[in-house]
């Protein structure tokens, strides 16, 4: 007697699409890691058993890239191994990433990731006895996390293309927007009309509630590759190549330029670019006589280490540039300054209460490294303020979780603990929140901070909206604060 041919209804589109979406993002990322085409970051890098990044890609193949490839196929085709083969999967990842905490001691995106990818598959296995209502709830859940992570992966693709993180950010993004969209249709499956526009906007709402509060620390934690463009010479400066090294064993790649007026200046970039991006500004300081160095922050351009964009390990990389200015024999240790744009002033300005070597500080577009920074919203903008104050706190907590970076000190308390310090705080007039923000800063300490507002400028824009005004105003003040 012949075996009877297995229903159509066996088959389950929608859990084989899922597991083919995650298995697409595992095998990308064990190509990746075998090939060279990413990596975790020096930290975790070092921390990888034999340092194998190879070994990590082979890993990630066999424990999640094979069993979630078989997983889809039996979903697909309908095999009666499914359900079981759900279980073991989710057990198997939720598995992997306990031994992966516990073997390597560090944190990432990828953790909390695969914790959701997991427990989706034990929630589809059938083997876990759930009703409709739950399941669905708990795919909502579990996919707006997978929504959230790839929204915080999207600069990869955004700016660097095709790449292995791409590939893994567009996999996350749209597994998790399908795992939302089955979960929405099994929880409100049965409701009238009315109860299913409201669960409806319920379900909209936890998926740009999640994305609001995980994507930020994801995108801050996890910085697409950047590459330095162009060099002083560019701009006409003659400059010398130099290796900083922190505190913390990070090597910093730097520019070099040697001035006449005894005064050095460290010049720092903002978040996602390079010390090439702010060689129109540090051409007006050398100018002016001041000694430079220009320095590439942890993880952005030729620097090492692991690149944070909130700034968190800017005291670090910014004591490495003072150290060396003040070993520099055409510096005075006692006149050193810093000038930062964005996430690079909001590290000056964080630096100068750890560095009693910083007199001055030049901030321009800082607005907020943590929550801390943004009290003032409340006061702004009344209750809707207020609800941000909470997200911003939410955000922090993600972003300490995903980074070894302590929480910093905030704006205002670096502005207070830094009394030898001035600082001058340069806001774009087309950028309401860099006015906000300077004026609850300068708040700290009235009489150190001044605060100029540049009219038609765009974040970080001051020096090429006006630059007949951005050069002396920003050298009168460097050379009354380093006298």
């Amino acid at each position: 007697m012949t075996e009877p041919t297995l229903r159509a209804s066996a088959r389950r589109p929608w859990l084989a699409g899922f597991a083919a979406f995650n298995a697409f993002g595992a095998w990308a990322g064990a190509v990746g890691l075998v090939t060279g085409g990413m990596d975790f970051g020096e930290s975790i890098n070092h921390r990888l058993p034999f340092d194998s990044l190879v070994l990590a890609g082979l890993a990630l193949g066999i424990i999640v890239g094979i069993p979630l490839t078989v997983l889809a196929w039996s979903a697909w085709t309908g095999g009666p191994r499914t359900d079981g083969l759900a279980l073991v999967v989710g057990l198997m990842l939720i598995g992997w990433i306990v031994v992966q905490v516990a073997v390597i001691r560090a944190f990432s995106f990828f953790q909390p990731a695969y914790l959701a990818i997991g427990t989706s598959f034990i929630a589809a296995s059938r083997r876990v006895t759930l009703s409709p209502h739950r399941r669905g709830v708990l795919f909502v859940v579990v996919g707006s996390i997978l929504a959230a992570v790839g929204v915080g992966l999207l600069p990869h693709p955004i700016k660097n293309g095709l790449t292995t993180m791409s590939v893994v950010a567009v996999a996350l993004l749209l597994s998790g927007i399908a795992l939302v969209g089955v979960g929405a249709v099994s929880a409100l499956r049965g409701r009238r009309r009315l109860g299913a526009l409201a669960g409806g906007a319920v379900v909209l709402f936890v998926l740009a509630a999640t994305v609001s509060i995980v994507a930020p620390g994801v995108a801050a934690t996890s910085v697409p590759s950047t590459e330095i463009t162009s060099t002083p010479a560019t701009v006409g400066l003659e400059y010398e190549s130099v290796t900083l090294t922190t505190t913390d064993g990070v090597e910093l790649a730097a520019w070099y330029m040697p001035g006449t007026n005894r005064a050095g200046v460290v010049v720092m970039h903002g978040a996602g670019s390079t010390r090439s991006d702010v060689l129109d500004q540090a051409a007006a300081l050398a100018r002016s006589g001041y000694t430079l160095v220009l320095i590439d922050a942890r993880g952005h351009g030729d620097s090492g280490g692991t690149a944070m964009d909130f700034g968190w390990y800017g005291d670090l990389d910014i004591a490495a540039g003072t150290a060396f200015l003040a070993s520099r024999p055409q510096v005075d240790p006692g006149r050193i300054g810093v000038v930062g744009f964005s996430m690079g002033g909001e590290e000056a300005i964080g630096a100068a209460a750890a560095d009693p070597r910083i007199r001055a500080v030049v901030a321009e577009g800082a607005t907020a490294r943590q929550a801390a920074d943004k009290a003032w919203l409340s006061d702004v903008h009344g209750w809707r303020g207020w609800l941000q104050e909470q997200v911003e706190k939410l955000q922090d907590g993600i972003t300490d979780y995903l980074t070894e970076a302590s929480t910093p000190t905030s704006l205002r308390s670096a502005v207070a603990q830094s009394p030898g310090t001035r600082f001058l705080l340069i806001t774009a007039g087309n950028v309401d929140d860099e006015g906000h923000a300077a004026s609850y800063i300068q708040a700290a300490a009235r009489d150190r901070v001044t605060v100029w507002n540049v009219d038609g400028a765009d974040h970080a824009g001051g020096y090429h909206t006006q630059p007949d005004d951005w050069q002396p105003r920003v050298v009168e003040f460097l050379d009354e604060s380093l006298r």
